[in-house]
């Protein structure tokens, strides 16, 4: 909140450092359960890290470098940290066995060195990654929103429930979920920046999801990056591109729109070729798990991630992502937030 005269009111934490920590135990505990029945997913474990020449780790945008490391017992074969789980599960419900209707969550962390840290970002991720096989009638827009209101409709309940234990939390999301085509923020907004725009729709919709993520619009630029080989972005659907997309909120607390999940249904052996060949990365063909979705090894999907420390901000209430999750800051990032009131963990 903001005075009129445009001073930042003194930030204060509903929930002390001891309450927090139980509060965060209490969302995890209740979401994923609640996840889990409402998509009908088995919690599964899943790798910290993967070999390198798989092709399974998720190159995000292209430009963030992954750690990585030799493993001394198998002749210096390397490995790299994750930076999602996308191509793992998709071939981890080939390999399970699971069919249509079924699907596996589990709990990602991840480390991406890249990241530049602020209020809702960290070198530290955890999300609870998800995916679901489909049935071959069910690539379509419509399937997707569905899916996408199962998952809002835990978020809401998990919401209540928080207000329920802490009542100084107090509900703010919406009944319904909106759904809005990055094309038409594009045209409602022309002059505006995609975050401009997300934060737009997100204060008039209060929870919204932003359809086609990752293909260009019509000034030639995406409304934000995605890889070229998991999400299907270039698909023709009725209101433009894209069989993707990400959920927004309005955040109370930092006053803009704020990212829960990225999701999608994922490319098939036609979109894969023609996404990896708009990206000029049909280099990645060779790959193990291309391979294996090029000659129709494994199912089709649909899945995505869910931001663990985003929804403990969010419900909680809270000014930075810090404060739900343990990670390294800047040191004069610290001192500012320690002005600010603002404990970190």
């Amino acid at each position: 909140m903001k005075p009129t005269d445009g001073r930042a009111l003194p930030y204060k934490p509903l929930l002390d450092l001891r309450e927090t920590e139980r509060a965060i135990r209490l969302i995890k505990e209740f979401f994923q359960i609640n996840l889990g029945e409402a998509l009908n997913l088995l919690r599964v474990s899943a790798p910290l890290f993967v070999p390198a020449d798989s092709g399974l780790n998720d190159n995000l945008n292209g430009v963030e470098m992954p750690i990585s490391f030799a493993i001394k017992n198998q002749n210096g074969r390397r490995a790299e940290i994750v930076q999602s789980l996308a191509k793992w599960k998709r071939m981890a419900l080939a390999d399970y066995g699971f069919g249509p209707g079924e699907g596996i969550y589990t709990d990602m962390n991840a480390i991406r060195p890249d990241e530049l840290v602020d209020e809702t970002h960290s070198i530290y991720v955890d999300q609870w990654d998800w995916e679901r096989v489909m049935k071959p009638d069910e690539r379509n827009l419509t399937f997707l929103c569905w899916v996408v209101e199962r998952i809002y409709e835990v978020i809401r309940r998990t919401e209540q429930r928080v207000a329920e234990a802490y009542p100084d939390i107090r509900p703010c999301l919406p009944p319904k979920i909106e759904f809005v085509h990055t094309t038409e923020l594009e045209n409602r907004w022309p002059d505006l920046t995609p975050r401009e725009r997300e934060d737009r729709i997100s204060r008039e919709c209060g929870a919204v999801f932003l359809i086609g993520i990752g293909a260009a619009l019509s000034n030639g630029q995406p409304h934000d990056g995605r890889a070229p080989d998991y999400d299907d972005w270039s698909t023709p659907t009725e209101r433009g591109p894209g069989l993707n997309g990400d959920i927004f909120v309005w955040n109370p607390v930092l006053e803009r729109g704020f990212e829960l999940s990225s999701m999608g249904i994922r490319v098939d052996a036609e979109t894969l070729r023609h996404q990896l060949a708009v990206r000029k990365a049909e280099d990645r063909l060779k790959f193990p798990f291309h391979q294996r979705l090029l000659a129709g090894e494994l199912p089709q999907t649909i899945g995505g991630g869910i931001g663990q420390s985003r929804l403990c901000m969010f419900f909680l209430r809270k000014a930075h992502v810090g404060e739900v999750q343990c990670s390294i800051w800047p040191a004069e990032m610290r001192e500012e937030l320690k002005r600010r009131n603002v404990t970190l963990l």
